[in-house]
């Protein structure tokens, strides 16, 4: 039984400069997939929102709702047993960068919202996350050179990686591998995604963990 078989969904998860997109692709190249990427780059009021967050966080997040809400909804409208599917966001996660970035008046506001589009996710089979270092985050961010990006600020980052350690913390919903993503990048080493590739199919357990290491 291939990866793909095995988990026909897959979710890669972490915060911004993890690799979270380029482990999506590589994964749907190597078992010629469907890829369903977050498409950060239309949204209008991120680069603003990068350089002035409170005037433009509700935007940029009631953007991002709708947008992951028609990709959702055009996932759950596929057959995922004709073909695998593997994507890079769920939506599951959108409420935690709006309790991060939103007031409360905001948040209250996004929350009727949210609960107003009543959207139907299709639960992953599996979701990989990407637990990465801010240091490491920074540098990565540093090194694909996305003008927009080279704005954020260090905390924005601390607070983005603690709040996705607590949301996996408790996340139960499918399977998950928690990836310790800093010495060894799985997303551009290739020996380090082969380790990764027989770890995922070795998974037994509804929660795992992975701490990349290659001999010598």
């Amino acid at each position: 039984m291939t990866l793909t078989e095995k988990f026909p969904y897959i979710v890669i998860e972490g915060p911004i400069g993890s690799g979270k997109t380029t482990l999506a692709r590589r994964l749907s190249d190597r078992f010629s997939v469907d890829l369903l990427l977050e498409n950060a780059g239309a949204n209008p009021f991120l680069p603003r929102f990068y350089q002035d967050p409170q005037r433009y966080a509700l935007q940029a997040q009631l953007f991002f709702l709708f947008q992951r809400a028609e990709q959702v909804r055009e996932l759950g409208q596929r057959d995922l047993f004709a073909k695998a599917t593997i994507a890079d966001f769920f939506l599951e996660k959108d409420p935690l960068f709006a309790r991060l970035n939103l007031s409360d008046e905001e948040y209250a506001l996004y929350r009727q919202i949210y609960e107003h589009l009543q959207l139907q996710t299709t639960t992953p089979d599996l979701v990989i996350y990407l637990q990465t270092p801010v240091d490491a985050l920074s540098k990565r961010i540093e090194q694909r050179d996305i003008p927009y990006e080279q704005d954020i600020p260090r905390d924005y980052l601390v607070r983005l990686a603690e709040a996705y350690s607590d949301f996996f913390h408790h996340y139960d919903a499918s399977p998950l591998l928690i990836v310790n993503n800093e010495n060894l990048n799985v997303t551009n080493n290739e020996a380090a995604l082969e380790l990764l590739l027989e770890r995922i199919q070795s998974m037994r357990g509804r929660r795992e963990y992975f701490h990349p290491r290659l001999e010598g």
